[in-house]
């Protein structure tokens, strides 16, 4: 089943120029780049995106990091994208991720774990309309 996910390529990974070389590993995967923007998350954004993480310890900590410089949000399309991307992207902790995985080759750590991906199909589509409009995405 052709479905969409959302990623995010996070501060750690743009800041040492890597776009490009995510993107490889995602296309690389089957998985087309339908929507892409580089943004600089406001505090807003990140606060009201990671608000699952309210109450946890990390949360600011979480939140100034996703502002701390551009990241590059993505609407990603192709068969079970959502769990084909999860496992694209890797373990959280890049020292548990398999190899050739994206936070395997990049991740500096658990914090900076290069990319952001949706759990499911309906966080995905939470996760999309937060940061794209329907006519920005061109299947």
């Amino acid at each position: 089943m052709t479905e969409r996910t959302f990623s995010i390529i996070k501060p750690d990974a743009t800041r040492r120029n890597l776009t490009g070389k995510v993107n490889a590993v995602i296309e690389d995967a089957g998985l087309r780049i339908v929507a892409q923007r580089r943004i600089r998350m406001t505090e807003d954004q990140a606060k009201k995106f990671y608000e699952v993480h309210a109450a946890r310890p990390f949360y600011g900590e979480l939140v100034e990091f996703m502002t701390s410089a551009p990241v590059v949000v993505q609407v990603l399309e192709g068969e079970n994208a959502v769990a084909r991307y999860r496992e694209v992207m890797g373990a959280t902790n890049p020292a548990d991720a398999a190899e050739g995985t994206i936070r395997k080759l990049y991740a500096e750590s658990v914090g900076e774990n290069s990319v952001h991906g949706s759990d499911s199909a309906e966080n995905a589509a939470i996760e999309i309309a937060q940061f794209f409009t329907d006519d920005q995405i061109v299947g």
